[in-house]
């Protein structure tokens, strides 16, 4: 529960991470395979919208963006 994840963002470039729900019907059907009866994840988006991770929920997302000394902004 409390294992840190390296995202592989430059730390010198861009400090904030995007947060929005995603439909898991949206994702690849390897990815929904793995979404364990999820019917929303959110994911973490760069800059650029390039899409860095999927998970469970929008608490966990933040936390995700904090521990990698990110600035979570919610998108709707």
């Amino acid at each position: 529960m409390n294992t840190e994840y390296e995202l592989g963002i430059d730390s010198a470039a861009r400090r904030i991470v995007y947060v929005r729900p995603v439909t898991v019907s949206e994702l690849p059907e390897e990815v929904q395979s793995q979404a364990m009866g999820l019917q929303v994840v959110y994911a973490l988006h760069d800059a650029q919208g390039e899409r860095i991770a999927l998970v469970r929920d929008r608490n966990l997302a933040f936390l995700l963006a904090r521990q990698n000394d990110l600035a979570p902004v919610n998108v709707h």
